[in-house]
């Protein structure tokens, strides 16, 4: 089975990764295209989520919260962060399109033991992580300084000939403190829209070892493994990151081969 899920370039259903489609047992992603006034529904009674609002404006209410009208992104590649709601395990969730709008659904094993609630741009934290080609913008939507069951969320954009997630990385051994493991999903974006980026999916011994053009819309899968992005000169990369496993810790493992390029100068 392919890593890469090819998203819609048009209609209601961008894309869609379920533990059963990817054969694994936490992470879940699903990104929607919504016209003005359409609603879309989601629930699960076992699975925590986030709601993001990456283009556009929507409204929405769960188990007793309404967050109003919020978003207002024309573009994931504004600059600025966007708006979220934190969903428990449970209720229905229903997300009304101010306007037109793009909606990611991203969820994870959850115990119902936090609220709802909407997580506003000013509760994000933004950091410039790397350095030269290396270079890429980072907001922690859901990051584990905050409350859930087992949902991590990013955002990050890469500039154009730059790399990211780089130097490659793993998260695929329960072995804290030194790595926690972490199944992964991103969700690709790019501008102009036609562009593409390479990512590289792979494990020490190569008996995981996959590479592709991710277009836009895309999403790659991470089950375990190296996943280093790489984008070509004149395009600029956006991607959204869910990660979950057995336990709310992100501690990678740098590729040996490659950490040289971390060492001070």
């Amino acid at each position: 089975m392919s890593l890469l899920v090819k998203g819609c370039p048009d209609g209601r259903e961008i894309v869609k990764v379920t533990p059963a489609s990817a054969g694994w047992q936490h992470v879940g992603f699903e990104a929607w295209r919504l016209a003005a006034g359409e609603t879309l529904e989601w629930q699960d009674a076992d699975r925590e989520s986030c709601v993001v609002v990456l283009t556009g404006q929507a409204r929405v209410v769960c188990d007793g919260l309404d967050s109003g009208v919020i978003g207002g992104r024309r573009s994931v590649f504004d600059g600025t962060p966007p708006h979220a709601v934190y969903v428990p395990n449970g209720p229905r969730i229903v997300v009304t399109a101010a306007g037109a709008c793009e909606i990611a659904i991203a969820s994870a094993p959850g115990r119902r033991s936090l609220p709802a609630r909407v997580i506003a741009p000013a509760d994000m934290r933004t950091s410039v992580r790397g350095e030269g080609g290396n270079q890429r913008f980072v907001t922690d939507i859901l990051p584990a300084d905050q409350p859930a069951d087992s949902l991590l969320v990013v955002e990050v954009i890469t500039p154009s000939g730059h790399s990211s997630s780089y130097p490659p990385h793993k998260h695929d051994t329960d072995r804290l403190p030194e790595e926690s493991f972490l199944e992964e999903t991103y969700y690709h974006r790019l501008d102009p829209a036609q562009g593409f980026a390479f990512q590289r999916v792979y494990t020490d011994d190569r008996s995981l070892d996959e590479s592709h053009a991710v277009e836009d819309h895309d999403v790659m899968m991470v089950p375990r493994g190296y996943h280093p992005v790489v984008v070509p000169h004149g395009y600029r990369s956006w991607y959204l990151n869910v990660m979950a496993g057995p336990k709310r810790e992100w501690v990678f493992k740098n590729d040996p081969a490659h950490e040289w390029m971390l060492a001070p100068k």
